[in-house]
């Protein structure tokens, strides 16, 4: 990643700590993992200077050759929702998202938005960590009609989701991810030796 990219991480990682979206413990993740470290960017939306901050870190992989190929953006609740449709506020595209469950009620659909068939439909989420909840959503999508080849997070925790999106024929791309962050923080002097060897140790491939 060039100069500017870095400067980004470097922002980045005091924002996580400011905001204490990035707590160090033991944490069991969604997926059932064990995790010294934890990431919660739900809290980002609360704080408006930091939450400026991450959607220009999005914007900055939305380039336009990405963007261009899609006609639609689409986001992954919880957090996915509050950024997605910020950003496609910003890229002038339609939003949807998808639910976790369809509703039981009314239509009761997963999606909510409009999406026609062959639409090609960008997803975005705050962290990818096994792609799981970006499958399904993009397995969504896809029974509906739509499109997925592409999905966009702020951070890949680089344990096995571009693997897995990749298999169902989905690229991630990420701002950063999580070796470079942990890279920054003991060089900062935030974590020591022994924490950024645990937060390594987690990462597949």
């Amino acid at each position: 990643m060039g100069r500017k990219n870095r400067s980004g991480e470097e922002e980045l990682c005091d924002v996580l700590l400011r905001t204490g979206s990035l707590k160090f413990g033991t944490f069991k993740l969604a997926s059932g993992i064990l995790s010294p470290y934890y990431v919660d960017l739900r809290i980002i939306p609360s704080d408006p200077e930091a939450f400026r901050r991450v959607i220009n870190y999005y914007l900055t992989v939305l380039q336009p050759n990405l963007t261009k190929r899609v006609q639609r953006l689409a986001g992954i609740p919880t957090a996915g929702i509050a950024y997605g449709a910020v950003l496609a506020f910003n890229l002038s595209k339609p939003f949807l998202y998808v639910r976790k469950e369809a509703k039981e009620h009314g239509r009761e659909r997963r999606i909510e938005g409009l999406l026609q068939p062959g639409d090609k439909v960008l997803v975005l989420d705050d962290v990818a960590t096994t792609g799981k909840n970006i499958i399904e959503a993009a397995e969504t999508i896809r029974g509906e009609g739509g499109v997925v080849e592409d999905a966009v997070v702020l951070l890949d925790r680089q344990q096995g989701g571009t693997a897995n999106l990749s298999k169902i024929g989905v690229k991630l791309h990420a701002f950063t991810t999580m070796k470079r962050i942990a890279d920054r923080l003991m060089a900062q002097g935030t974590i020591d030796e022994s924490q950024h060897k645990e937060i390594v140790g987690q990462i597949v491939g």
